[in-house]
């Protein structure tokens, strides 16, 4: 039996609180009030949560933020699928050239598509709406490519076997391709779900709604509310910053043995 070095416990375990430290402290500061925590003190409370949720609609906002990152996640990972497969399993003409504007796209930043979508969706009416806020993040390039990369690590002798039990293509990608990459489907499910969950400029440019705000707009906009003085509302906004977290917390724990087989064997093949 191997025995575990104590060091590297002891470093590991350091290492890892000094990761989650800004995390704890931001948790820490939203247990108190912001008279206490102007003054130096702590006084324990609450009622910071009861406000960021009640008073300032936080809940409609955390609705809203998992409709788009789950929509856009699951269409997202449908479309990358299907065009991995296609890459990977099947050659036609202009394959190759549609795979190479596929991984150009990670060199495109991300702002020069604001104004084109802006002007596209604005003429067909989907600004302020929630198509308005998913369809454009719905194509991902870097996840089109990855699973391309670990689908064609799947030997090809399991597809030929299932066509000649008479099973479609869309058959074989259901039956087999994605039973064998759901690893890598959860990596990237969950690096889609994060992009999309972390969006602030597309979201702030396509709606004027309050209604359909999305927590990192409601998040940026509690720095105007101030305890007085023009001084800012940490404790709220930590409050409020927690609660933004706890989603991407969750989804990493409910997927983590996934996502580090995925990279790990990615990175083999």
């Amino acid at each position: 039996m191997k025995h575990e070095n104590p060091v590297l416990t002891a470093l590991s375990l350091g290492a890892g609180l000094l990761f989650l430290s800004p995390v704890l402290y931001s948790v820490w500061i939203s247990l108190q009030t912001a008279d206490a925590f102007y003054a130096g003190q702590f006084t324990f409370s609450l009622n910071n949560y009861g406000r960021v949720i009640g008073e300032f609609n936080f809940a409609r906002y955390l609705v809203n933020s998992l409709i788009v990152s789950g929509l856009v996640t699951l269409l997202g990972i449908v479309l990358a699928t299907l065009a991995a497969f296609a890459f990977a399993r099947f050659t036609f003409p202009g394959g190759n050239m549609m795979f190479g504007a596929t991984v150009a796209t990670l060199m495109i930043p991300s702002h020069i598509s604001l104004i084109p979508n802006y002007l596209t969706l604005a003429k067909v009416g989907l600004l302020d709406s929630y198509a308005g806020l998913i369809l454009p993040a719905v194509s991902n390039g870097f996840a089109a490519f990855f699973l391309r990369q670990y689908i064609r690590g799947i030997p090809k002798a399991l597809d030929e076997a299932a066509y000649m039990d008479g099973a479609t293509p869309l058959q074989v990608l259901w039956r087999i391709i994605v039973p064998l990459s759901k690893p890598a489907i959860s990596s990237m499910a969950l690096y889609i779900f994060i992009t999309e969950w972390n969006s602030y400029i597309w979201p702030l440019v396509a709606v004027g709604k309050q209604d359909l705000f999305t927590l990192q707009i409601a998040l940026a906009r509690l720095y105007k509310i101030n305890p007085g003085e023009g001084l800012i509302d940490w404790p709220l906004v930590m409050a409020a910053s927690t609660i933004t977290i706890l989603p991407v917390l969750i989804g990493f724990l409910l997927v983590e043995r996934h996502l580090v087989r995925g990279i790990t064997m990615g990175a083999i093949k």
